[in-house]
């Protein structure tokens, strides 16, 4: 054997030990942070989500960001403040947590807010409020583009609505490329995701430090999952896309809304939340002083609040 062919069996060899061990640390991950929620099909596509509260009472509906799951709205303390008063959903969008992403369908904010639309028809959900949280707002806005599922209102809270360049969001995406990104996802890209999980984690919170609740409760190890990185890595491609869609459509939104930023956040700039409040005809801006990309942990009392007020406003 040729000194070339000696070193292609090593490199083969190699692959293969990072893939088994890949799937394997999948399986323990698994096994670790078991289903929280229930499921629901819907459209061919199997979604997990959570309920609490009153199941008689207004509904509020919560989407994460990307690279998370339901476990952080209910860490940062939305979902029990809301489930004392309202029926609270939270969904793991398509390709995170134990929600399925099939690849047969490009999972753009639209795509998503359809299946949701759907899914909450067969939930017996209407006139819902619909919450957001970065990649996750533009769920929910896409949700109050349709015409045919009334909703009582939006809180979008640090999200991403005008194209800007953003090298960094392009960078992420390599996960998402087929086949090479596969090949990346099940060998190297969970090693080098878990290298920089921690200072990416500092970095959603700074400048405020990461809540102990989060770094004891939150199933890291579920976001490590090359299946989640594909998602994670698809909707970083999509970020810019999706905005530059959706920037001509948001005075087409009739319900009111709030919207949330932290105005020193290392994600996303709070200007794209005061861009927004001038063009929407119906909004409340909340700039969160000294709060970061998690705006959620930093004024999760301010968020139920207007929530609150977007039902209560209805029932007057």
């Amino acid at each position: 054997m040729s000194t070339a062919e000696s070193i292609f069996v090593v490199v083969i060899c190699v692959l293969l030990v990072l893939v088994i061990g890949n799937i394997l640390f999948s399986f323990l991950a698994e096994r670790k942070n078991p289903p929280i929620g229930r499921f629901i099909d819907c459209d061919g596509v199997r979604l997990h989500y959570l309920e609490r509260g009153d199941p008689a009472a207004r509904c509020v509906v919560l989407f994460h960001g990307n690279g998370t799951m339901i476990q952080d709205l209910i860490i940062s303390g939305l979902v029990d403040r809301l489930a004392s008063r309202s029926r609270v959903i939270c969904f793991d969008r398509p390709g995170f947590g134990y929600s399925q992403r099939p690849r047969a369908r490009i999972w753009t904010a639209t795509s998503q807010a359809a299946l949701f639309v759907k899914a909450l028809n067969q939930l017996g959900v209407r006139d819902p409020v619909v919450l957001g949280h970065s990649w996750g707002a533009l769920v929910a806005a896409a949700i109050g583009f349709q015409t045919d599922y009334p909703i009582r209102g939006l809180v979008l809270a640090s999200g991403y609505y005008f194209p800007t360049p953003r090298l960094d969001f392009w960078m992420l995406s390599g996960p998402a490329i087929p086949v090479l990104g596969d090949l990346v996802r099940y060998t190297v890209a969970p090693m080098i995701s878990w290298a920089i999980l921690p200072a990416l984690i500092r970095k959603l919170f700074a400048p405020r430090s990461v809540p102990e609740n989060f770094k004891h409760g939150f199933p890291a190890s579920l976001t490590l999952r090359p299946k989640q990185l594909r998602a994670a890595a698809e909707e970083s491609a999509f970020l810019i896309p999706e905005a530059a869609r959706f920037q001509s459509r948001y005075p087409s939104i009739r319900c009111p809304v709030h919207i949330f930023h932290g105005t020193v956040d290392q994600i996303i700039e709070p200007e794209q939340a005061s861009r927004l409040h001038e063009v929407l005809g119906r909004s409340d801006l909340h700039l969160v002083r000294g709060a970061g990309h998690m705006v959620t942990y930093a004024d999760s009392t301010s968020i139920a609040q207007a929530v609150e007020s977007l039902e209560i406003a209805t029932v007057k």
